[in-house]
This record gives structure tokens, sequence and C-alpha cells, in this order.
């Protein structure tokens, strides 16, 4: 499966530190941003999953940074979705300025039962809407 999506922000003054560089912690945000606009791309929403008891709670998270983005920057979020592994899903992130490759990171989520709190399969609807999108 392979599914990508590109989300565009602009870095704001807040979200920098004392260097001028975007500040690293908010590259977990940035991502969480990507994810549920692919996510939603698809059909697909964090609100219907609750609502139907499941949540997608981060499993793994692992950045690596080239470059640094500055205030005003207008970044690219590049995500792209390769596989479901029978409980989680898995996300490869590439965050770009003006073409230029700033950092690339991985995220994995776990489908968790809310009633139970234990990992489950990833609801049938889901994998429908994958499968509508061609994702495999």
């Amino acid at each position: 499966m392979n599914y990508l999506y590109e989300h565009k922000l602009r870095v704001r003054y807040a979200e920098t530190d004392k260097m001028g560089y975007v500040y690293y912690g908010n590259y977990a945000t940035y991502f969480e941003v990507a994810r549920v606009e692919a996510l939603r791309s698809l059909g697909l929403d964090y609100k219907s999953m609750e609502d139907n008891g499941i949540m997608l709670p981060v499993l793994e998270y692992s950045i690596k940074f080239y470059k640094p983005a500055y205030y005003d920057d207008e970044l690219v979020i590049r995500l792209t979705m390769n596989e479901i592994t029978g409980t989680r899903i898995h996300f490869e992130f590439e965050t770009f300025c003006n073409d230029v490759k700033l950092n690339v990171a991985n995220v994995t989520l776990v489908f968790v039962n809310m009633h139970t709190n234990n990992a489950c399969k990833p609801p049938d609807y889901f994998i429908r809407k994958l499968q509508e999108n061609k994702l495999k």
C-alpha cells in the first residue's frame, strides 16, 4: 500500500525558538495535522473512529533533521502511508521548504479498542475506504 499526500503550512512566530528555528517538538504537531488531513482526504476521520470506539495512539515516532525551518517559511509535509500490519499503521514524513528536504520522520499508530484498551484490527470501514482508494 502506498498513498502519498502533501500538506502545506506556514511557520508561525510562536513556533520558533530563540535561535529562530522551528522548535523541534512542533514537528510532531505538523505531522499529526498532515496525517489527519490525509485520512480526511480518503473519507476517514478520527472523530468517526472514536465515535465507533477506536482510537489511534502513537506507538513509535522518530525524526532525523537535516536543516532548520524558520518563521514565515512555507513548508510542505509529504506523507506516505505505506502499510497496515495487523493492528498497526505506518506513516513516513518528509518536510520540505523551497524543495529542500529539512527532515524525515516515521510514525507508527496502533488501532486500540476504547472499551477494552487493547490493540485491535482496523475497522472494516477503514479498510474498505483504503481499498476504494486503491490502497492495499
